[in-house]
Formats: C-alpha cells, sequence, structure tokens
C-alpha cells in the first residue's frame, strides 16, 4: 500500500499495508482490516490481535481487551472495500504466519 506505516508480510508473501494508530484513536466507519500491536526492544512491532471488521469503529471490545492485557499500545488498520470475503483472506493469511496470542 503507498503512503502506509508499516507493511505486514503474510505466510503467503503477500504484503499488507497499514496505518499506525494509539489504541483509542477514531477510525474511519469504512471496512478494513487491523492489528492491534505492541512496540519491540528492536524498534518493530509484534501483533497481539489481528482482524477485521465491517466498520473500524466498531471493533471486537473484547479482542481489544486481550490485546491490552497484552501488552498492545497501538491498532494498525487499513480500509478494505473488497468486502468480506477478502477482509477474511486477508485475516488468515497474517493470522497463519504471526500466531498472535488473542486470536488464540
Amino acid at each position: 500500500m503507498i503512503g502506509a506505516d508499516i507493511d505486514w508480510e503474510g505466510q503467503s508473501g503477500k504484503e499488507y499495508g497499514h496505518w499506525i494508530h494509539r489504541i483509542g484513536t477514531d477510525l474511519t466507519k469504512e471496512p478494513g482490516n487491523y492489528i492491534y500491536a505492541k512496540k519491540v526492544e528492536s524498534g518493530g512491532w509484534t501483533p497481539i490481535y489481528i482482524g477485521q471488521s465491517a466498520n473500524l469503529q466498531n471493533r471486537d471490545g473484547d479482542r481489544e481487551a486481550c490485546a491490552k492485557l497484552n501488552g498492545a499500545t497501538h491498532v494498525h488498520a487499513h480500509t478494505s472495500p473488497f468486502g468480506e470475503a477478502a477482509r477474511t483472506a486477508e485475516q488468515a493469511d497474517l493470522v497463519a504466519k504471526w500466531n498472535p496470542p488473542c486470536n488464540a
């Protein structure tokens, strides 16, 4: 994604661009994918939960609570106008590679 803050690579090798926001930032009401993440000492990020939503402003509150308990401080997100099947496929691709604790 051109201009994205970070590219997350899935198990397939495909990269998904996301913008980085602090948890609590109001996101758009559009459909998209998101990752609750925490910064690691090396300067990179570790995904705590990887999800998708028909409305990025109304993400799963239980997953956010789990993510915060596991150290997440930011949400990485991007809009996706390609439908639920595309969002779910992206989520599955990323979860397969990263195996985040709150996706268990």
